[in-house]
């Protein structure tokens, strides 16, 4: 008794401990032994491990870049930071290049969208790769196999990752339009298709027809908060459209009122004290008074409630070409018209450069938590993780 007593002591002391180390002893310590393996590769530590480094706010930085070739090809680069301070930034890992993600002009509206639960997506729409940056490891989701009828033609609008905590499984979710395209004429109609990847199943299938208002796409606007996928969309004015991943129903959420009556103005979606945040800032191909050029930033109190928006910060603007993150709920990191990461400082009230460069357009960022977290195959004969 006080053996097995002594022995479950033993374990919990040693998970209590294992929780606080970094990805990269715990990958090394799998291979030591086959107890070692079998806790550290388990889903339930890789959560326990996951929600240590949430609490304590160990966060890093993904940042996304495309760089112009002597070919006339855009390369994305993947940057990994992990400090930011008055001399700049300290890199986690050597700069990566996506090889799935290059081409003449794609690059340059790639998205980052995560993390969500240790996963973050890359995408151009049609191809998506699923990266784990703290365990280098990369999978690309399946082609979707759905076209339409003869005759019409989609546009793909806009994409999400979510993770079902219920079910234990991650979704990528495919928003489209779909125009009829007489011989002659102008494309008539519009009927919105939603398709979903399953990594579970590794497939993809067709929701029901749905009537989904039009994307309208911003930098810094596809984001997960609390299993939902949000976007920006058009209807009478401009709402917050939510993808429930979980239940995949629609709803669309008001954003702040004074957002409607700021004139030439752009939008973001952010994740600020752990609530929804929306942020209002000039648009960057306008000429502004420099007086008036300021970023608002608001928070969602209370989620899906639209009556409980209040204001956090008014930030005076410096060259802003669109928002990228909140990181440590401090430094707000912003993409410059010269295609520079900077950011500002709520505390200090200051601007700083990064000396991160790429083509202005392209630049993105997530702010993540390392995490143990697999990337699942699916299907036995299914697409395999492989390492970076």
């Amino acid at each position: 008794m006080a053996c097995g007593i002594s022995m479950k002591l033993s374990e919990d002391v040693g998970i209590y401990i294992f929780i606080r180390l970094p990805v990269k002893s715990l990958m090394r310590f799998k291979s030591i032994s086959k107890t070692l393996y079998v806790l550290i590769g388990s889903t339930t530590f890789a959560n326990l491990h996951l929600n240590h480094a949430t609490i304590t706010k160990d966060e890093l930085i993904l940042f996304k870049r495309s760089t112009k070739e002597e070919s006339e090809q855009f390369k994305n680069v993947l940057s990994f930071i992990s400090h930011i301070g008055d001399d700049g930034f300290i890199p986690l890992h050597p700069d990566l290049n996506v090889p799935h993600l290059t081409n003449d002009y794609g690059s340059l509206f790639h998205h980052l969208i995560g993390p969500c639960h240790g996963l973050i997506a890359l995408t151009d729409s049609v191809v998506t790769v699923l990266i784990n940056p703290a365990t280098r490891h990369y999978r690309q989701v399946p082609p979707c196999p759905f076209g339409c009828p003869k005759g019409y033609h989609r546009t793909i609008e806009g994409v999400g990752f979510g993770f079902v905590s219920i079910l234990n499984d991650y979704k990528v979710v495919r928003l489209s339009d779909v125009y009829w395209d007489p011989p002659y004429g102008y494309a008539e109609g519009r009927d919105s298709k939603v398709d979903i990847y399953e990594l579970s199943t590794d497939s993809w299938r067709e929701l029901e027809p749905v009537e989904v208002p039009s994307i309208y796409y911003l930098p810094c606007s596809e984001m997960i908060y609390k299993e939902g996928v949000h976007w920006f969309a058009s209807t009478e004015k401009v709402v917050i459209l939510c993808f429930d991943i979980g239940t995949e129903i629609f709803r669309n959420m008001d954003m702040p009122d004074a957002c409607h009556s700021i004139k030439q103005s752009r939008y973001g979606l952010l994740v600020l004290n752990q609530c929804l945040a929306s942020i209002c800032y000039n648009d960057p191909g306008c000429a502004i008074d420099p007086t008036q050029d300021f970023l608002h930033i608001w928070i969602m109190k209370e989620y899906g409630v639209s009556e409980s928006w209040i204001k956090k910060y008014t930030i005076r603007s410096l060259n802003v070409e669109s928002p990228l993150g909140f990181w440590k709920d401090q430094f707000l990191l912003v993409a410059s018209k010269t295609g520079q990461l900077i950011y500002y400082d709520v505390n200090s009230d200051e601007w700083k450069e990064l000396r991160l460069l790429g083509y202005r357009t392209s630049l993105r960022v997530i702010v993540y938590t390392e995490s143990i977290s697999s990337i699942p195959s699916g299907r036995q004969h299914g697409t395999q993780a492989q390492i970076f």
